[in-house]
């Protein structure tokens, strides 16, 4: 995937408006988008949503972002929507790897009681909401086998330490939104999974997305979050494998592959060692995910 649409799950027009995106990830909302009082009626339209688009069918993967399991929403958000097979799951508020592991134990009961596949639900992790989950970040290897992607927030982190701004005033992050980025980078190298950047909240400002974007390409994020429908194809263009960048990759792999006895290569005047090897299967990977 490269871009995921937050929807709010209690408003089907909205839902509906996302899925006339080319969004490759569609995210039902039932935490922070949805009032209290709105919790059962976003439930139901979440489940009425995924049922109405059996896992065969969809074009766009299903995903469904619960309320923080320290509170008392998310069991029940769980109840009612894990039968109609969500593609992810998103944990937001992470604080312990125990948050995930536990998370795929309530998962594994709900996947055997509602008929679905063992292990198919996936789960992507906000890790940086919390003070205490940057201590914690790299609880996330080897803590699921569904987990697959981790993001970063600053807004919840900064709510939580008590932050006026996580900005400084020339617009660039405070040091600590600059390190909660930089961990998220590294849990997901540690955990050998996807790193998702944060949402641009001025949905307006198309040219400031495009370089949140390419920033974040730049650094090694692989997908985004979008808040708004017009983000999505920027958001697709920028984390898109373009045909220069996919056969130059090809390449690489072929000039490797055919030299299995060299640990460095030559490549049109450019010596290339194993790193580049590896980024390029990646590529490679990525592309064909993306397909």
């Amino acid at each position: 995937m490269r871009s995921m649409l937050f929807l709010p799950a209690d408003s089907e027009k909205k839902i509906a408006k996302g899925a006339g995106t080319s969004a490759d990830g569609l995210i039902l909302d039932l935490e922070d988008s949805i009032a209290l009082s709105r919790k059962v009626e976003g439930r139901t339209l979440a489940r009425e949503y995924l049922d109405s688009h059996p896992v065969e069918t969809r074009s766009q993967k299903l995903m469904v972002r619960i309320n923080a399991l320290d509170g008392e929403l998310a069991l029940d958000d769980l109840a009612a929507v894990v039968g109609g097979s969500p593609d992810y799951l998103i944990l937001p508020k992470y604080r312990t790897r125990e948050d995930v592991i536990r998370l795929d134990h309530y998962i594994s009961a709900l996947e055997v009681r509602d008929g679905v596949p063992l292990g198919f639900i996936k789960v992507l992790v906000i890790g940086t909401e919390t003070g205490q989950s940057l201590f914690n970040l790299g609880g996330l290897t080897d803590c699921s086998n569904r987990l697959s992607h981790v993001s970063w927030a600053e807004f919840d982190l900064s709510a939580d330490v008590g932050a006026q701004t996580h900005r400084l005033l020339d617009g660039s992050w405070d040091d600590l939104f600059r390190t909660a980025r930089s961990l998220c980078l590294a849990a997901a190298a540690s955990a050998q999974i996807e790193p998702c950047n944060t949402v641009y909240t001025d949905f307006n400002d198309d040219a400031g997305l495009g370089d949140a974007c390419r920033d974040a390409r730049r650094a090694g994020f692989t997908c985004m979050m979008a808040i708004h429908p017009r983000q999505v194809d920027i958001i697709n263009e920028a984390f898109s494998i373009t045909e220069e960048q996919l056969i130059w990759s090809r390449r690489i792999v072929k000039a490797f592959d055919e030299n299995p006895d060299v640990g460095v290569v030559g490549l049109d005047g450019i010596m290339l060692d194993r790193p580049h090897y590896l980024q390029a299967k990646r590529m490679i990977d990525r592309a064909a995910n993306n397909e």
